[in-house]
């Protein structure tokens, strides 16, 4: 039951990052959370929408993942797998808040799972 909640809080984060990347990205919320200027927020607008669209998959993957249940193991190792590595890859590149929002979270829900919680 743990791992369940672990796994749909990481769902959920990643469906709020998708909001933020695609439809917040160019309002002050957007730029408050992502700490752009407006006129970089503009430039890259579409890219962001790209990357929150990857956002939403990872997201749909650990849906489908808990929406299998037991069955559905492989799916959600292999999901938060991605949502930790991608977070790495985004502490590394862009700044050490995003291991604390995205791998951590994903990490202790892949322990849970890994451990039957």
């Amino acid at each position: 039951m743990i791992a369940k909640v672990l796994v749909g809080l990481v769902a959920l984060i990643h469906l709020y990052i998708v909001y933020l990347e695609m439809v917040l990205w160019n309002t002050p919320r957007g730029h408050k959370a992502f700490k752009l200027t407006p006129e970089f927020a503009s430039a890259s607008k579409v890219l962001a929408a790209n990357q929150g669209l990857y956002n939403g998959f990872l997201a749909a993957g650990l849906i489908w993942g808990l929406y299998l249940g037991a069955a559905g193991f492989q799916i959600k190792v292999f999901f938060l797998l991605c949502v930790a590595i991608a977070g790495l890859y985004g502490a590394a590149t862009v700044g050490r808040k995003i291991l604390y929002v995205q791998t951590v979270p994903a990490a202790v829900a892949l322990t849970a799972v890994w451990l039957g919680a």
